[in-house]
């Protein structure tokens, strides 16, 4: 079972609807926004920082949290991907780090995707005590791989 905590609209799957998936975020609405439609419908609506799971339930869990700390209440970025604490966004990355590997069943795999337009990704790393295994170090969006001994 796979679980994706910060789906959003889904943008990166190739099947937004994969039965294998539990696509949970924050929010559930749809909304047109600078010519774009935008529509955040999970199966789950949840925190993050509180995920509504048992321990050690899913084999493949999935990160996108939002990399904004600051974006106009306009802005297409806030609209489809969210936006970060700016005061917390420390505490609230560590919180999820910590929620998704509780949920992660033993030797399973945690894929972390990161924005670097505000915040650093070494700056993300630093506030979380897991390691990656492996993942694009160049660009300015990461695919990063954690998996759970």
């Amino acid at each position: 079972m796979i679980l994706d905590v910060c789906c959003g609209s889904r943008m990166f799957y190739f099947d937004k609807n994969n039965k294998s998936t539990i696509y949970m975020d924050i929010r559930k609405e749809r909304f047109d926004i600078h010519g774009k439609h935008v529509n955040v419908n999970p199966d789950v609506i949840g925190d993050f920082r509180n995920i509504p799971f048992k321990n050690e339930m899913f084999n493949l869990v999935i990160f996108d949290p939002p990399h904004l700390k600051w974006a106009g209440p306009n802005s297409i970025m806030k609209g489809q991907y969210g936006q970060l604490d700016i005061d917390t966004w420390q505490q609230d990355l560590e919180k999820g780090f910590d929620e998704c590997m509780r949920v992660l069943k033993k030797h399973g795999t945690l894929i972390f995707k990161w924005s670097e337009c505000q915040i650093s990704l070494m700056q993300v790393l630093a506030v979380t005590k897991y390691k990656p295994l492996l993942g694009n170090q160049r660009g300015r969006t990461h695919w990063i791989v954690f998996y759970k001994e």
